[in-house]
Formats: C-alpha cells, structure tokens, sequence
C-alpha cells in the first residue's frame, strides 16, 4: 500500500481522479465513479475540469491520477506514468480548424487562430501542421460561439465539436486526424491519455491502472447506462451525437493503446522535438505504459 495517500473511515486508500466535462471521458469512468464494481481498498474520487487545467494541475503534481494532453506528457514524465488504457485517439479523424463559409486557409491564418490551450495535444498538431501562426487561447466551449460572432474568423475545435459544428454551417479547412493519418502511413492521432503518479509506487499504479482498464470494458459492455451518464456532459448534445462522439473516442485502442498508439505516440512527440515545442533532452526511447503486456 502507499504511504502518500490518506485513508476514508473504511481503511481504502482515496485517489483522486481528474477527468474531462465531456462525453467520452464521462463514458470511460461511468463504472468507477458511480462504483458498478468492487475497487477493493480503493476510494475514486472524480474532479471535472478541462483539458488544458488537468495539464497545469500534473505539472504540480497535484492529482493522483489524471487525463492529460499527449502534448504535456513530456512536462510531467518525471513524476507520472502513462497508463496503456484511457487513450483519446483519432482514427482517421480529430481536431479540426474550422471558419465560416468562403473563409479560406490564407484568411485564417493571417488573423489570429482561436486555441484550446498550449499543452493540448490540438496546438501541438496545428502547428506541425500549418508551422507559424497567430493565436489567442479561448475556452474550448467558447471557440464555436466565438466564431459565429465574429471575434475570430477561424478556431481549433475539440470534443464534440468535431461534430456540431456542422450545426452552426461552419467549414472544415484542416482535419488533423485525417492529415496525421496521411503523414504516418495509417497512424492514429494521439491526443489524450490517463496518467497515474509514480510516487504512488509500482502497485498502486498497475492497480489503478486495472480498475481504470475494468471501467472502460465495463461501459462498452454495458453502453446504454454509461451513454445516458456521459449525455450529462455533452452540452445540450442528441442522443444520436452522444453516441457517435463517445464511439470516435472509445474503442478498442482506449482498452489498449496496442502498438500503433504507443508508436504513434512516440512518432508525435518526436515530431514535436523537431520543431522546438518538446524539450529536445526528454528521452521518448524510455516512454513506458503501465499495464501494456
């Protein structure tokens, strides 16, 4: 057991998760938050924030276990481990730069590009993509919004906005999943992964790692309950669109990485080094993934 955690009344050790307010991650921890299987000796505790916060919050170590942007991993290598379970991967599908109609690729890039964040694994991938740009961060729900009136004329869009957007007539001018896809030869576009603190020791980790594993079988098994719960946090989302995001990013690559993610993996952040966003010293041979065999 780890000598870093507190205990509840019940003698099991309490770990703290940090997940996403969306669909899929909702989906993905629907068993272990609502306790539809035994964590014996463990207590989960759940806190919601978006993507670019949980970065910040690892560079702290604040959280026992958290989702993180693939882009931050680099910054917190030190001090968590990947686990080989939990991955947001695109296959053949991701973030997207979108603009209103007759907006074209020149138009936006001379203005400033509305980002979800600097560590998000979006940035990382439009800049390998398009190179030198203007950008201003904004928060990910508000990138749409501020498009339709205006304040920019074109926005990095993540979560289920890879969908609605359609909703709003806005136009696609770069698909980073599908240019990853075409880069690698048929690679899936890494963009979020679950972390578990190494201080927690050896144990810890791959049991947590198991319970994480065991949560995301459990809502693929059983979608029905895990899809009304994870509609929760899809922002006034139908059914049918929950659905269909929660599957882009829920599959069998999030049970297992398998070697394409883990290679993927490395390919992005070697592509980062490259062009100066990751610290060219960080050892991408040495990247390990908790509980991959």
């Amino acid at each position: 057991m780890s000598d870093v955690l507190p205990v509840d009344d019940d003698g099991n050790l309490i770990v703290r998760i940090g997940h996403s307010p969306d669909p899929d991650d909702a989906f993905m921890f629907h068993a272990m938050t609502t306790n539809a299987f035994p964590t014996p000796g463990y207590n989960f505790v759940h806190e919601l924030q978006d993507i670019e916060t949980l970065n910040h919050r690892a560079m702290n170590k604040e959280l026992e276990v958290s989702a993180v942007s693939i882009h931050a991993y680099p910054d917190i290598a030190e001090d968590y481990a990947l686990m080989n379970c939990g991955a947001s991967m695109g296959e053949g599908y991701g973030p997207m730069i979108v603009a209103k109609k007759g907006v074209s690729e020149e138009d936006a890039k001379s203005s400033p590009i509305a980002i979800p964040g600097l560590k998000t694994s979006a940035y990382l991938g439009i800049k390998l993509c398009w190179g030198d740009l203007n950008y201003e961060v904004v928060a990910f729900d508000q990138i749409i919004p501020k498009i339709l009136d205006g304040t920019y004329k074109s926005g990095l869009i993540i979560h289920e906005g890879q969908l609605t957007y359609v909703e709003h007539d806005l136009e696609v001018l770069v698909d980073l999943g599908v240019w990853w896809n075409e880069k690698t030869g048929g690679l899936p576009m890494p963009l979020g992964g679950n972390v578990v603190r190494r201080d927690l020791g050896q144990q810890v980790m791959e049991d947590v790692t198991k319970y994480t594993k065991m949560s995301i079988e459990h809502s693929i098994a059983n979608p029905d309950v895990a899809l009304q719960f994870a509609k929760k946090w899809g922002r006034g989302i139908d059914d049918e669109t929950n659905r269909e995001f929660v599957t882009m990013y829920v599959n069998e690559r999030t049970i297992d990485y398998k070697k394409e993610g883990r290679d993927s993996i490395r390919m992005f952040l070697r592509e980062g080094q490259n062009i100066g966003l990751i610290d060219a010293n960080f050892d991408i041979g040495s990247v390990k993934f908790i509980g991959a065999e």
